[in-house]
C-alpha cells in the first residue's frame, strides 16, 4: 500500500491508440534491457508464438517486480544487516483468456472481432524499472514522457493527436485482475474492464540456440505471405528446402537448385515454389549445405495473419530442424533516443517426427 491507501501496482502502461497492440495481439493468437510485455500462445506441443510489445510505443510505462513473500517475511526480522533491493527486470508472468483480453480493446469498435480461441495464453511483464518510485505516489500522477500536472489517475493524459481508442493497463499483482480503462476521447465515454488472471503454467520450451542454425535467410515478409496465400489449404505437410550457393569462381546456372524452395502435397497433387539467389527476393541467405525440414502446413499457416502487418521475416531452421520466424511489425511512433521500438511476432515450430 502506498502512503495516501492505494494498493501499489506492479504494472501500469497506457497509450492513446490501441490498434497497434492489438495487431501484435491478434497475430499471435493466429497459431534485454528495453523492457515490454509479451504475450505467448502453444499450440499442440509444437508451436509457439510469441508477440513482444517493447515499452517504447507506450506513452507511459511503469514496471515494479512483485516482491518475493520470502523476502517479506524476512524483512519483517530486525536485521542489523542493509536491505537489498529487489532486482530490477525480473519478469512477472499470469495467465489470461486472450480473447476476452481482445475483446475488452475492442469496445469501441476499433480492432474488429475478436479470435475464436478460448485458450488461456501467458503474458510476462519486463523490462527496467527505471522510472522513480515517486513517480507512481501520491495524486498527481503523469505521464512519464510529459512534464508533471494533476491528473488524478484520469485517462485524459494519455491522449495525442491522433483519432484512436486510447488503453491505460494495469496489474496489481497475483491475485488480482488485469484492468483496462478504454476511451475514445478525454471528454467522451469510458469503460472500465476486469479480467480474471490465472497462474502462469509452464509452456512449451522451444529452445532455439540449443543446436547450430544450419539455415538463415532474411526476405520480405511479402514473399512469404502471397507463397502462402496461394498454397492448397488442405495441405498436411510443408517442406522447406535450402541450398547452398554455387562453389565459389562459378557464375550460377540456371540448372542450379534454388536457395529456397516450399513444397507442399496436397489432395490434389504437388506444390512447389522456388527463390531465387536475387538481392530484390532474399536479401540474405545462409546455407552450407542442403537442409530439408516437414512441418505440419496447418502450424506455418498461423504466421499468415502476422505476415499480413510485418515488412521483414527471418527464416531460421537448427541442426534440429526447429523452425524459427521471427516477423518485424512496425510502428508508426518515433524512435526514442535511438531505440528501435518497433514490435515482433516469433514462431518457433518443431518438425515432423519423419524429417531427415
Amino acid at each position: 500500500m502506498s502512503d495516501d491507501g492505494e494498493v501499489d501496482k506492479v504494472l501500469t502502461a497506457s497509450v492513446h491508440d490501441v490498434k497497434y497492440v492489438m495487431g501484435l495481439l491478434r497475430a499471435s493468437d493466429r497459431t534485454g534491457d528495453i523492457g515490454g510485455l509479451s504475450v505467448t500462445v502453444e499450440e499442440a506441443r509444437t508451436l509457439l508464438a510469441t508477440a513482444f510489445i517493447f515499452k517504447g510505443i507506450f506513452d507511459e510505462y511503469l514496471y515494479h517486480p512483485e516482491a518475493d513473500p520470502s523476502s517479506q517475511s524476512q524483512s519483517s526480522q530486525p536485521s542489523s544487516q542493509p536491505s537489498q533491493p529487489q532486482e530490477e527486470g525480473e519478469p512477472t508472468a499470469f495467465e489470461v483468456p486472450l480473447n476476452t483480453l481482445i475483446e475488452c480493446m475492442s469496445l469501441f469498435g476499433n480492432a474488429g472481432g475478436a479470435p475464436s480461441s478460448n485458450a488461456k495464453h501467458r503474458i510476462w511483464h519486463t523490462g527496467n524499472s527505471d522510472q522513480e518510485d515517486n513517480e507512481e505516489e501520491g495524486p498527481n500522477r503523469a505521464n512519464s514522457r510529459q512534464t508533471r500536472a494533476p491528473a488524478n489517475g484520469r485517462i485524459d493524459q494519455f491522449f495525442g493527436a491522433d483519432k484512436g481508442t486510447g488503453m491505460r493497463l494495469s496489474y496489481v499483482g497475483a491475485g488480482y485482475p488485469l484492468t483496462l480503462l478504454m476511451a475514445e476521447e478525454a471528454s467522451g465515454p469510458t469503460a472500465t474492464c476486469e479480467i480474471t488472471t490465472f497462474e502462469a503454467e509452464p509452456m512449451l520450451d522451444l529452445d532455439f540456440l540449443e543446436s547450430p542454425t544450419v539455415l538463415k535467410i532474411i526476405l520480405k515478409s511479402s514473399w512469404l505471405r502471397d507463397a502462402l496465400s496461394e498454397l492448397d489449404p488442405t495441405c498436411e505437410r510443408l517442406t522447406i528446402i535450402g541450398n547452398p550457393p554455387p562453389p565459389p569462381g562459378r557464375a550460377a546456372r540456371i540448372t542450379d537448385p534454388p536457395r529456397l524452395r516450399l513444397q507442399v502435397m496436397g489432395t490434389f497433387g504437388s506444390t512447389e515454389m522456388d527463390y531465387p539467389s536475387d538481392k530484390e527476393v532474399l536479401e540474405t541467405c545462409e546455407c552450407e549445405q542442403q537442409v530439408r525440414f516437414s512441418y505440419v502446413f496447418k502450424h506455418i499457416a498461423c504466421a499468415s495473419r502476422a505476415l499480413q502487418h510485418s515488412t521483414k521475416t527471418s527464416l531460421r531452421i537448427n541442426e534440429e530442424g526447429m523452425l524459427s520466424l521471427q516477423l518485424i511489425m512496425p510502428t508508426a511512433r518515433p524512435r526514442q533516443g535511438g531505440n528501435n521500438t518497433d514490435g515482433f511476432v516469433e514462431f518457433r515450430c518443431l518438425p515432423l517426427d519423419d524429417s531427415p
